[in-house]
């Protein structure tokens, strides 16, 4: 009896292991507001990442493709029952993660007998300003992230996800030094990328101190990818005349905005 709740901890405690080592090899994503919305952006060579959930809601992932679209759906058919039983408006982003996605995928991870869900996933949803965003985080664990809630001191206007936590917290401290919350979309896509840059590179000493990469080998890093990886991009659009705000970007616009 008493040795169970070791093996139970001793059980996470590889699963958790097992998780990271499979979205280890993850394409970083960028998300950030800009004046006239909500930037997705990520570089790929075929498996989409970036998807619609609902009219303001956005969603970025990285992990297993199977896993990925059995959350991609769970979330749309939440949303899609709240909108038809209530209103459009009544959907909200807040209510998708705590009340469906995060109690589903922290189930799942701690039945240690049944498969965790290897995906990690990032919502963006669109509001009448950029100080109206909402972006938000969840892990593989239920765990959510949000940037600007549970007392946080400052509101971040951008959210990144990353194949560890350490190429994370890089991506957010470079954000944090170069975003500006009245961007226009062209500065968006390239501050976008250079976070993405970021991630990619990983940053991290050989004695595992977190370091952040200067901006020639940022550029340097962006530019041969660019050469072989193509852009996956969309934008939630502030004010558009429809409500649904969601707009992929082909990979020829993305680049037109970089010239």
């Amino acid at each position: 009896m008493i040795e169970e709740p070791y093996r139970w901890v001793e059980a996470i405690a590889n699963r958790r292991e097992y998780v990271e080592t499979q979205l280890s090899s993850g394409s970083p994503i960028a998300a950030l507001s800009f004046r006239d919305g909500i930037l997705f952006l990520t570089l790929g060579r075929n498996r989409q990442k970036i998807f619609e959930i609902y009219d303001r809601i956005a969603m970025g992932a990285i992990g297993h493709p199977g896993d990925i679209e059995r959350l991609r759906m769970a979330a749309i058919e939440l949303a899609s029952t709240e909108g038809f039983t209530r209103s459009a408006a009544d959907v909200s982003l807040r209510r998708l993660a705590h009340y469906s996605l995060s109690p589903v995928m922290k189930n799942a991870f701690e039945q240690v007998y049944g498969a965790p869900f290897l995906a990690r996933l990032v919502f963006g949803e669109i509001g009448p300003t950029p100080d109206e965003d909402l972006f938000l985080r969840v892990e593989y664990d239920g765990a959510i992230a949000t940037n600007g809630s549970g007392g946080a001191p400052v509101r971040q206007h951008f959210a990144v996800l990353s194949a560890t936590t350490a190429s994370n917290e890089l991506m957010e401290t470079f954000l944090r030094d170069s975003y500006k919350i009245d961007m226009e979309l062209r500065e968006a896509v390239r501050a976008a990328l250079d976070a993405w840059s970021v991630g990619h590179l990983g940053g991290t000493r050989s004695n595992g101190e977190k370091q952040l990469p200067d901006r020639d080998a940022i550029a340097k890093h962006r530019d041969e990818q660019l050469a072989t990886a193509g852009i996956e991009a969309a934008v939630l659009e502030r004010n558009a005349s429809s409500a649904i705000r969601y707009r992929a970007l082909t990979d020829e616009e993305a680049r037109s905005l970089l010239a």
